[in-house]
């Protein structure tokens, strides 16, 4: 397989596929404008299709004959009208359809194409838009809208066009409360933007993982790559309780844990990008944590092993998580873009503005969580 061609990150070309021609309708020999021959010529030839009087000497044409020549004569035209009829309703109707399938065939094909010879673009990053529409976001979508039931509010709050770097509570042991927020602002913002996650280190040792992580559009959660995103107009989404948040027990759910030293902050400030703070519920109920094995997480390099009520007992079943009902909500975004550039050096200001975006994701936790009527309805 050929390797994916590089190009750079704000390059928005698109490759549009050639269509087919139509297939050309063929027609007999015998249509309209067809000579004909012998006595049926004689009658077309003269007005009103009648024979020719016989002279004399001329042996008579039978009574039958000319009949048979006048019948030959309108026989063209009855049979061309028999085998054309009208197209009905129900034809159209399955003709358009078998269109459309044609088409999402035709699509399809053209995708694996692209995957096989290595004709699709990735940005700097290793972003790959396409397999992220086409694939990944038609995976993770029948979890989002069937399974967890996500409910999305102030989704108008991210901006249409702009960097703006979205600040949400982590939880649920896996990390399953980024992807949804992925899905959420694919599918329910007005402008169709995607959401550029910063992800921890570990996700990028893992194999497998790591590839998809990179297609779709996550990279690690560094400042570099945070302020480089947000200055190209990105969204990007942090999430600063990290292993803490998404590891804690079941006792302090929805409780948030300390969100580092605002090196986001500081980021949105340099990037003069809004602060959009984001709170989850039900992520925290989706794998009840009831204890941690810290000799087996240590021997296997995870921050974390968890024990729930169902895993380790059961299995791959106990993998599973449970079907809570979800909302992501986003709040009123904090401007940045009045600060001059020497305010992402000032340690109290970062301190403040990391407390209020804090303060602000709780206070619509214990909201939400008081407007709800139950963890799985």
């Amino acid at each position: 397989m050929a390797d994916a061609k590089v190009i750079p990150f704000d390059d928005d070309r698109s490759r549009s596929g050639g269509g087919s021609r139509p297939a050309r309708r063929r027609t007999g020999a015998a249509g309209s404008g067809a000579r004909g021959d012998g006595a049926t010529a004689a009658v077309s030839a003269l007005p009103g299709g009648r024979l020719p009087e016989p002279s004399e000497g001329a042996p008579e044409a039978p009574e039958g004959a000319a009949a048979g020549a006048a019948a030959g004569a309108q026989q063209p035209r009855q049979s061309h009208e028999a085998q054309e009829p009208l197209p009905s309703a129900a034809d159209e109707a399955g003709e358009a359809g078998g269109s459309g399938w044609d088409r999402r065939i035709a699509g399809g094909l053209a995708f694996l194409r692209r995957r096989v010879t290595g004709e699709y673009e990735v940005d700097e990053f290793g972003y790959d838009k396409e397999l992220t529409d086409q694939v990944l976001m038609s995976a993770l979508r029948p979890l989002a809208e069937k399974y967890f039931r996500v409910e999305v509010k102030g989704v108008e709050n991210i901006p249409s066009e702009g960097g703006a770097l979205i600040v949400a509570n982590h939880s649920g042991t896996l990390p399953l409360d980024g992807l949804m927020l992925q899905v959420a602002v694919h599918d329910h913002h007005p402008a169709e933007r995607h959401l550029r996650l910063l992800a921890a280190d570990l996700v990028f040792h893992l194999p497998v993982v790591n590839e998809l992580a990179r297609k779709a559009g996550h990279t690690l959660a560094c400042a570099e790559d945070a302020q480089r995103l947000l200055e190209l107009g990105e969204i990007v989404g942090v999430m600063p309780e990290g292993f803490k948040g998404i590891g804690k027990p079941f006792g302090d759910r929805y409780k948030l844990q300390r969100f580092g030293r605002g090196g986001f902050v500081s980021t949105a400030l340099r990037a003069g990008a809004p602060i959009v703070p984001c709170s989850i519920v039900g992520a925290e109920e989706i794998y009840p944590m009831i204890g941690n094995a810290k000799t087996l997480a240590r021997l296997l390099g995870f921050p974390y092993f968890p024990i729930t009520p169902t895993f380790p007992w059961l299995g791959p079943l106990g993998a599973v998580p449970l079907p809570t009902k979800w909302t992501i909500q986003f709040g009123e975004p904090i401007p940045t873009e009045a600060y001059p550039p020497e305010a992402a050096e000032d340690p109290m200001l970062m301190f403040n503005l990391t407390d209020q975006v804090r303060e602000q994701i709780q206070h619509t936790l214990y909201k939400l969580l008081v407007q709800r009527r139950s963890v799985f309805f």
